[in-house]
């Protein structure tokens, strides 16, 4: 067991990829990861899990098919499993993703911005 804090802006500062999640740590079978985004993201969905967006810096928008959801830093949004959404972000956002282990970004949708599940910072 590690007995140190996690410095999220150590963490963040670590890495400059867009896109990217990151995992800083594991509780049972959920990953907290950390992300920078800009721009706008791939249409998918997670059939077997909850997403919690948790805005560390910046401003994103989560896209779903009937409306939009503006998450604003120091706020929490949870994306239902299996509803399809998309996310974007006028400027880099910087946020901490929380989600089951094992999680791809994209979920069933390969594309460019499918980053690997299991890297760790």
């Amino acid at each position: 067991m590690n007995r140190q804090p996690i410095n999220l802006a150590r963490k963040l500062d670590a890495f400059s990829d867009h896109w990217a999640p990151k995992i800083i740590a594991q509780m049972n079978d959920y990953h907290f990861k950390l992300v920078k985004f800009e721009g706008e993201f791939v249409w998918h969905a997670h059939a077997d899990t909850d997403e919690v967006f948790l805005v560390l810096e910046g401003a994103m928008t989560i896209h779903f098919r009937d409306t939009d959801v503006s998450v604003g830093s120091g706020e929490l949004f949870v994306v239902p499993k299996g509803v399809e959404h998309k996310t974007s972000a006028a400027a880099e956002c910087r946020a901490l993703i929380i989600e089951r282990g094992g999680t791809v970004n994209t979920g069933q949708v390969v594309d460019a911005k499918t980053a690997p599940d299991d890297v760790w910072i």
